[in-house]
């Protein structure tokens, strides 16, 4: 473990992946920012743990693959914790198995490890909210694989549309084409108060856990078609 102590105003940051490079990239991104703040990184799941435990962060950036105790693993453990860290998953392995298996764990986002800058800093930010992200660029092939393979519950899903609003079908479509809350409020011309006000009534109406869920069923009930 190591790493400089972060400022007050700043968003701590763990960062764990057993490939020393990858782990340089990612703190240069993260520390490119006033607001964020690396305050430890880590070669395997059982450092991250225990860099977890000595340094506080608020989130931590989990690679899948490692020697000894695996991201998965280790995203379990702490998520397991009454007080623990946001966790978003970062792996070279795009939308396979792990995604969702971290999702399972209890991870509040998955992201690849060569997406942009922007596109980090922005799911980064996003999570550390107490948002669940999928990163922009991987909601489609999300949806081809998973979910229209099943196209069954199409006609039952479009039903359950009638619950919601003109407004809530918007920000629905939005958060479906993987939008983080500011930016839905800069498209809509409201608060970001207002967008997450939307959010909770659709998960509500809706009966959905989280905003990966909302995104699925977005497919599903043909509000969005992958194509769009």
């Amino acid at each position: 473990m190591t790493g400089p102590t972060s400022a007050p105003s700043s968003s701590r940051v763990l960062i764990c992946d057993d490939q020393e490079l990858i782990r340089m990239g990612l703190r240069m991104v993260i520390d490119s920012q006033p607001d964020l703040t690396v305050v430890g990184e880590a070669a395997d799941g059982d450092a991250a743990i225990v860099g977890v435990a000595a340094l506080e962060p608020d989130l931590v950036l989990m690679d899948v693959r490692m020697p000894g105790l695996d991201g998965l693993a280790a995203t379990e453990h702490l998520c397991a914790q009454s007080h623990g860290p946001c966790i978003l998953v970062v792996t070279t392995f795009d939308l396979d198995e792990y995604a969702y298996a971290a999702l399972r764990a209890g991870a509040n986002g998955f992201l690849v490890k060569d997406a942009p800058a922007e596109e980090i800093l922005v799911t980064v930010r996003a999570v550390l909210r107490g948002e669940v992200m999928v990163a922009p660029s991987l909601t489609r092939r999300l949806v081809e694989r998973f979910v229209l393979q099943s196209p069954a519950s199409a006609p039952v899903q479009r039903s359950r549309l009638a619950a919601l609003t003109d407004r809530e079908r918007d920000v629905l479509a939005l958060v479906a084409r993987g939008m983080a809350n500011g930016e839905i409020a800069d498209r809509l011309f409201v608060g970001e108060t207002t967008v997450k006000t939307h959010l909770s009534r659709i998960l509500t109406k809706l009966g959905l856990r989280d905003r990966i869920h909302a995104v699925i069923f977005a497919y599903e009930s043909g509000l969005i078609r992958a194509r769009d």
